[in-house]
């Protein structure tokens, strides 16, 4: 099966599903400006997905799942030299470490998050090449992406939401005066507390989500949890028009005594609901 082209017409999800269906085997090639990702898989099934920013040999994946210590993996580092996956492992279960168990699903894991980081990709290209196997030396990992479909599919649906919700990324953001919750009885996270640390009528929303390091998704989807707490209101960036488009713009060509009326009669129809 050769398919390439651009997540823009072709998503993720879509792609796991049509792999899925077809029961293939191969590699997907994903790559955008900022990273690339391999995702093999076998009869549908994935079993194998590499970023290519991230550490993706066993002992770093043990680590990161919290399976072993920091002296753990400098030992294993420095024990594995030219040793392959397989053989590796089996010296982790030998030494009574973990047992074959923990590290499958160390690996189900790892693999898994790799994919969900690529339903956040809002462009780059993709090829999936049926020529290339999987080698022969990692430990054997079968995982059906059915939930991962699922689980896509639902992200996709939010994303459309929260665009719907916040269509304008070139908007500011400016503190409400009066926030609609206790401040004190509210706790914000990590990312939350860092995008606001930028909040100012100055700064658009673009600019924010680029000096905290948010793609257009997450900003999004924090800058809406701040919306509807209260914390914040959208505003026009500062030195941007300060009124909006009068009656003439919402109703090009009819006259303006018109136009209140049609006004009034929105007004008293939002009442009636």
């Amino acid at each position: 099966m050769a398919l390439q082209g651009n997540l823009q017409d072709f998503s993720i999800t879509q792609l796991l599903n049509l792999i899925n269906l077809a029961k293939k085997s191969g590699a997907l090639l994903v790559r955008n400006n900022a990273a690339s990702a391999r995702v093999q898989f076998r009869n549908g099934e994935m079993v194998y997905a590499q970023m290519d920013e991230e550490a993706h040999n066993l002992p770093h994946i043990l680590f990161k799942a919290n399976k072993i210590t920091d002296n753990q993996l400098r030992s294993l580092q420095n024990r594995s030299g030219s040793m392959g996956e397989k053989e590796l492992g089996l010296l982790i279960v030998n030494a009574g470490n973990l047992s074959q168990q923990d590290i499958v699903e160390s690996l189900r894991s790892h693999f898994s998050n790799v994919v969900r980081g690529l339903f956040a990709w809002e462009d780059g290209q993709f090829k999936f090449d049926d020529t290339q196997e999987h080698s022969g030396d990692h430990i054997p990992v079968s995982i059906s992406v059915d939930n991962l479909v699922i689980e896509g599919s639902r992200l996709v649906h939010e994303v459309e939401q929260l665009k719907l919700e916040i269509p304008d990324l070139n908007m500011a953001l400016a503190f409400a005066e009066r926030p609609g919750i206790d401040l004190k009885k509210f706790s914000l996270s990590v990312d939350e507390w860092r995008v606001v640390s930028y909040i100012n009528p100055k700064n658009t929303i673009n600019q924010i989500a680029k000096a905290s390091k948010n793609n257009n998704n997450q900003i999004r989807r924090i800058v809406f949890s701040l919306l509807e707490a209260g914390i914040v209101r959208m505003v026009r960036p500062a030195g941007a028009p300060t009124q909006l488009d009068g009656l003439e713009s919402a109703f090009p060509g009819v006259e303006r005594s018109e136009q209140k009326t049609l006004v009034t009669r929105l007004i008293d129809r939002i009442r009636s609901i």
